[in-house]
């Protein structure tokens, strides 16, 4: 699986509260109304620095880095990906020394830019706060900086190779420690089962990859194609049956040690057969284990041939075969279970169609190959069939399941206008779409694609056990040695006591159960999120959830619908028939574009008359004449100045204002005839949601650019804990900045406002479904289905996750613990021994696949 991640985008930082921010109750920071943006750069055209830091893997590391480029004047912007170890800042070309000198001082190596040496970029923040930027000031930087893009893109293409000696985890990491330290590997993609290993590098950095996996004990070669599915499938039940029948050899061999007498004969038969099943089983591990020897490396391979060849020395070649055979076994029964963890989202994919019925050119409709379809195409699912293709409806009404995208467990009404995706399923009603994606390129496919790019950012706790394993290795196999070698002379054991003692310690240290204990969690933590609508970017967040002890939320979008309705109407006139009130403050409405107009107009029934002399003022409202009477529909401003507004009026008024409602009012030449009040409603999930996060001690705070007045209602209705209102962009980002340095801080929003903030934030949640593309990539979480519910369930997946992580650590040492101190001073045997390390291996492994299962109610 691909061995990068999703990058995280640190929107620019504001390194101090802007001076229009005053105290607001609650601790929170309000804005002056009309602040100037602090973060914006005095020039919108700056050079982009593209580096490479083969050390920076965590957010730990990015954090320090950020902080220290901060502090360099003319840095704008710095965009991190953990995954492939780079780093862009947007900052003009004479502070490039000073940029790469900064992050030098604090013990990272840095590479020289992999894009242009300097290209002029085009800062869309920048352009999009003046109106003098001009199509000629801006195109071409754009323009520069796409053709850049393009040429490195072209530069990279896949490399597709067969690694024959990779059959499991370890081997695996083996390989990443030993090509992610080169420069032109982008990202790693394995799949253990067929062996094979796709590198995403320039052609010319083939034969440095070969090398260097030739370097560290696996020979390579080039493939022109992925072998199929068939072919993986036929070669592990070649390697079953070749295990299976080495297991059989090696109890052949035991049985004759057990029943046939010491003559030397039988012993030769017995040896005979016993190395044959070592042979049948072992070979690969004796060539990998010898060729870590020979480097000085010490790794699982190397201690099992060590151990193997020593009791095969000692005369215990019965157990030598059958310590061999079962290793190999459950070599690759764990190569497969992780394996099952890595594609239990893949598995997703499998929910497509192949084909979809599309319409014609003559109008006819014919079943096509679903990735053949183009975008634009007509297609038609009939009821029980599924999507094949993302797209919207142009025609028809049904329900629609879509819980393999978003997770939720109802379905889902659709009709014109409304998006479906791949993969869903059409309950009822025929349902016409038009394609919007072609079929690489579906919501699911996307999915499938973030997680397995997720895959490959190592969480802390798998870090920590990585460091741990490459101590924890040596130290045994010296540990080992001094049993062997001490205790003869100290203790006077026998030495083929004291020899065989240090063999069966030997296979109970095998690392494989530590190892594959946190990989297999995490991954399996990763695909279950994605199938309840959760798309986690990596490990490391997926672990950081869990510490969350704040967390800002936008308004707009997030605890709202984020679309004005129609709340309240009130007939003011008493002598004017309701009816005819209402038609005339629809008909009005209906001739303006304004979103209030807007929501008055699908809010009240009817139909429209027609309206003459109709015109606009303002910043107040619109007027018209219907049946040859003047009328307005106005705010409440207007009808001040009008002279309109009575004391009862006013009252009325203000009643909905403090409720946060936006008004309209209906007014004829002589009088008022009626009041609307519009107003963004919450989600119905919001108030549950607040209330999840609150039992589990999360402080929840609302940060929003709307009015306070406002702001304060839509708080109080969902029950957060503490309001700040009119706030900027950059002043989200200055709340969450500071609110993070005492305490793990989240994030939720959805749209470009907030992902300075989103990207200054611990772990920051986005909208998948009415988010933005700024917000989505700024993000570290992508909640589907735009349920604020799903943020309470990362936070208890990721306290599940960590619980299983660190159970997995205990049973894999606590197991070993035990046998060891068996092996030194009870009767271990060499089958106890691997039976240990089998059962902690596969334990662990089982443990892991248990996030799978969703959690008991």
């Amino acid at each position: 699986m691909s061995t990068s991640s999703p990058t995280k985008t640190s929107a620019p930082t504001a390194t101090a509260v802007p001076s229009g921010l005053t105290s607001y109750s609650g601790g929170c920071s309000e804005a002056a109304p009309g602040a100037p943006p602090t973060s914006l750069p005095a020039n919108p055209r700056e050079a982009r620095l593209e580096l490479r830091i083969p050390s920076m893997d965590c957010p730990n590391e990015e954090r320090q880095i950020r902080a220290a480029l901060e502090r360099i004047a003319g840095v704008r912007a710095m965009k991190f990906d953990l995954g492939q170890r780079r780093l862009t800042v947007d900052a003009p070309e004479a502070t490039w020394p000073h940029v790469i000198a900064a992050i030098n001082q604090l013990g990272f190596e840095t590479y020289p830019p992999t894009g242009p040496s300097a290209g002029a970029v085009a800062q869309v923040d920048a352009c999009a706060t003046t109106d003098s930027c001009c199509s000629s000031a801006c195109a071409a930087p754009v323009a520069l900086a796409t053709d850049a893009a393009q040429e490195n893109a072209a530069e990279f293409q896949g490399l597709l190779l067969r690694v024959p000696a990779m059959d499991c985890p370890t081997e695996e990491a083996q390989i990443r420690r030993a090509l992610e330290g080169l420069d032109a590997v982008r990202r790693l993609q394995f799949d253990l089962p067929a062996r094979t290993l796709s590198v995403d590098a320039p052609a010319s950095a083939k034969e440095a990859v070969m090398q260097a996996l030739l370097a560290n004990g696996f020979k390579s070669e080039v493939l022109s194609e992925p072998p199929s599915a068939e072919l993986t499938a036929r070669a592990q039940r070649v390697e079953l049956l070749r295990l299976v029948g080495a297991l059989a050899v090696a109890a052949l061999a035991e049985a004759l040690h057990f029943f046939a007498s010491d003559a030397l004969g039988w012993k030769a038969v017995g040896m005979g057969i016993a190395a044959a099943a070592i042979a049948l089983s072992g070979l690969s591990v004796f060539k990998k284990g010898f060729s870590s020897l020979l480097r000085g490396q010490l790794n699982i391979n190397a201690l099992m041939s060590v151990a193997v060849i020593g009791a095969f020395l000692i005369g215990q070649w019965p157990e030598a075969a059958m310590v061999m055979a079962l290793y190999s076994l459950a070599e690759l029964i764990e190569a497969r279970s992780v394996d099952r963890a890595r594609n239990a989202i893949a598995g997703l994919l499998s929910l497509s169609p192949t084909q979809a019925e599309v319409q014609q050119s003559d109008g006819a409709w014919a079943i096509q190959q679903a990735n053949v379809v183009k975008v634009g195409a007509l297609v038609r699912v009939k009821p029980g069939e599924r999507f094949a293709l993302d797209g919207r409806v142009t025609s028809g009404h049904g329900a629609v399941d879509q819980s393999p995208v978003t997770g939720e467990s109802v379905p889902v009404d659709k009709g014109p206008d409304d998006d479906v995706f791949a993969g869903t399923i059409n309950q009822s009603g025929s349902l016409e779409f038009r394609v919007t994606h072609p079929a690489t390129d579906t919501v699911l496919a996307r999915i499938i694609h973030a997680v397995e790019q997720a895959q490959g950012q190592r969480a802390p706790t798998q870090r920590f056990v990585d460091k741990f394993a490459a101590i924890y290795t040596p130290s045994v196999f010296v540990m080992a040695l001094a049993i062997a070698l001490g205790t003869p002379m100290l203790l006077g054991w026998d030495w083929l006591t004291a020899l065989y003692k240090a063999l069966v310690l030997l296979v109970i240290a095998c690392p494989c159960a530590l190892v594959i204990s946190t990989p297999v969690t995490v991954v399996s933590g990763l695909a279950a999120a994605a199938r309840r609508g959760i798309l986690i970017k990596g490990g490391v967040y997926l672990e950081q959830a869990r510490k969350l002890a704040v967390l800002g939320l936008d308004k707009t979008g997030t605890l709202t619908e984020g679309r004005p309705k129609l709340v309240a109407s009130e007939i003011i006139a008493n002598l004017v028939e309701r009816d005819a009130v209402l038609r005339m403050a629809k008909s009005l409405a209906a001739r303006s574009d304004h979103p209030v107009s807007k929501a008055v107009v699908e809010g009240l029934p009817g139909e429209s008359l027609d309206v003459m002399a109709f015109g606009a003022e303002l910043g107040k409202g619109v007027r018209g004449t219907i049946d040859g009477m003047d009328y307005v529909l106005g705010n409440h401003r207007w009808i001040h100045e009008r002279g309109q507004c009575s004391a009862e009026l006013e009252a009325m008024l203000l009643k909905h204002e403090s409720q946060g409602r936006t008004l309209s009012v209906l007014a004829s030449e002589t009088q008022v005839l009626a009041l609307f009040a519009v107003a963004d409603t919450t989600k119905d999930t919001s108030r549950q949601a607040i209330a999840e996060l609150k039992a589990m001690g999360v402080r929840t705070v609302m940060l929003t650019g709307d009015n306070e007045a406002t702001a304060k209602a839509i708080g109080h209705e969902v029950g957060v804990e503490e309001v700040c209102a009119n706030l900027l962009p950059q002043d989200k980002q200055a709340w969450v900045t500071e609110t993070a340095a005492a305490n793990d801080v989240g994030m939720v929003g959805d749209g470009v406002n907030d992902s300075p903030s989103l990207a200054a934030a611990s772990v920051g949640f986005s909208m998948g479904a009415a988010g933005t593309d700024t917000a989505k990539e700024a993000a570290d979480v992508l909640i589907m289905n735009d349920d604020l519910r799903k943020v309470a369930e990362t936070i208890r997946l990721s306290k599940r996750t960590y619980s299983v992580l660190w159970q997995n650590i205990t049973l894999a040492l606590g197991i070993k613990a035990v046998f060891f101190v068996l092996a030194v001073f009870g009767s271990a045997s060499m089958w106890m021994a691997v039976f240990a390390d089998m059962g902690a291996s596969l334990l662990v492994v089982f443990n892991g696949l248990r996030l799978l299962k969703p959690p008991r109610a």
